[in-house]
């Protein structure tokens, strides 16, 4: 990956992107806190209002629980927010050619595998043992957020490297979810949602550019998906990888999509996602059930030695066979630092761990260890960073 590239990108909606996560990042953490206050001090009021049930029960089968249409409608769009910038980057971004995609690709493959291996060490033939996607994905708004609190001793490199990472390993998120979290298939419902997916492809192909037209395909695709037992969220993905990344006539579809929803999905989205999921209570009797978890053991080395010794080790494998370099101003104290911030995994680590345990007494628990790994892992890639000293000044712009 050279630091030429960045050239190539789009420089004002990378910065914009940028900009959103970090401050996403701040009001997700706003919404942790505000979440864990709040099911600590009125447990009951908090329960009351997220299963509260809404919709209609027949004949669509909609009568979902508050947390649920956070959880499988409001994330669509999130994941299709997360399909946009897959697509930006597969076609005119750092993920373009194989050689510059193959340093972050390498990384994130590590980022993913050596987590995801132990936590299995922990807990398999266990009853805890599907919780093996917990730990696999980074969640590049505190990433972000975490970087620009560090400033200069950060360099811009760097964030281009993790964002490319992130990205490639909510690739690996989404594949994991819909093979691994999908329930028992319909494959009738399927096959329709499949039939949607070629009416928006001819939709595409017969250069049909207002976003507006594609809402009723979007919300048959979505219904579809949700009856077929594919996870429902998958939609967003799928529509999103199918928007044009280069001009329809005068029109930047992908350019104006992300522009209006990116926002929207990290100022709004995702921090309602985490005051609907991060509240866990934190009394004794759960500190010490978690304490004495093999989930939580899992989850909590998976994200904090697992993310840094992955992501370190898999970039200077990479580097030292020549199939991939890092960018110009990363030295070797800046990836550890790095991989290390990336075992932040909260958002898609607490969605998985919905899905893995939801209903269950070890959802308490694998949440419980999200929140200390986030933490640790903050904490240690802020304290290898700052200690690296200051990042040498480029003379060129992070994005």
């Amino acid at each position: 990956m050279t630091t030429t590239k960045r050239d190539r990108v789009p420089r004002r909606p990378l910065a914009e992107f940028i900009r959103d996560e970090t401050t996403g990042g701040i009001v997700l953490a706003v919404a942790t806190v505000a979440a864990l206050v709040w099911a600590n001090a009125a447990p009951g009021s908090y329960d009351d209002l997220w299963s509260t049930t809404l919709g209609p029960s027949s004949p669509l089968h909609l009568d979902l629980s508050l947390h649920a249409w956070v959880n499988d409608a409001l994330m669509a769009v999130f994941f299709f927010v997360v399909g946009l910038e897959i697509k930006r980057e597969l076609v005119v971004g750092e993920l373009t050619s194989a050689r510059d995609a193959a340093m972050p690709a390498i990384a994130a493959v590590g980022g993913m595998a050596v987590p995801a291996l132990i936590y299995l060490a922990f807990n398999t033939g266990g009853a805890g043992r599907e919780g093996w996607g917990i730990p696999i994905a980074t969640d590049i708004a505190f990433v972000l957020g975490a970087l620009s609190l560090l400033g200069s001793r950060a360099p811009s490199g760097l964030r281009l490297f993790l964002l490319a990472v992130a990205i490639i390993d909510d690739i690996g998120a989404i594949i994991v979810i819909a093979v691994f979290y999908s329930d028992g298939i319909d494959f009738a419902a399927l096959a329709g949602g499949a039939g949607i997916v070629v009416v928006v492809v001819a939709m595409r192909r017969l250069h049909i550019a207002r976003p507006i037209v594609f809402v009723i395909p979007a919300i048959v695709l979505w219904f579809l998906l949700h009856e077929s037992g594919v996870h429902a969220t998958i939609a967003g993905v799928a529509l999103g990888l199918l928007t044009p990344a280069r001009p329809i006539g005068d029109r930047q579809v992908l350019d104006d999509l992300e522009h209006r929803l990116h926002p929207i999905s990290a100022l709004v989205i995702v921090p309602l996602f985490a005051l609907a999921n991060a509240g866990v209570t934190l009394s004794a009797d759960a500190l010490r059930d978690a304490a004495g978890s093999t989930i939580a053991w899992g989850v909590v080395l998976g994200l904090v030695v697992g993310k840094t010794a992955g992501i370190t080790g898999a970039a200077l494998l990479a580097r030292r066979l020549r199939v991939g370099s890092l960018p110009d101003d990363v030295e070797t104290r800046h990836l550890i630092g790095g991989a290390a911030l990336a075992g932040i995994g909260f958002t898609v680590a607490l969605f998985v761990a919905d899905l893995t345990f939801g209903g269950t007494e070890s959802l308490a628990v694998a949440k419980i260890a999200i929140l200390v790994a986030s933490i640790v892992a903050g904490t240690l890639g802020a304290v290898v960073l700052s200690s690296s000293g200051r990042g040498e000044k480029s003379g060129r712009s992070p994005v």
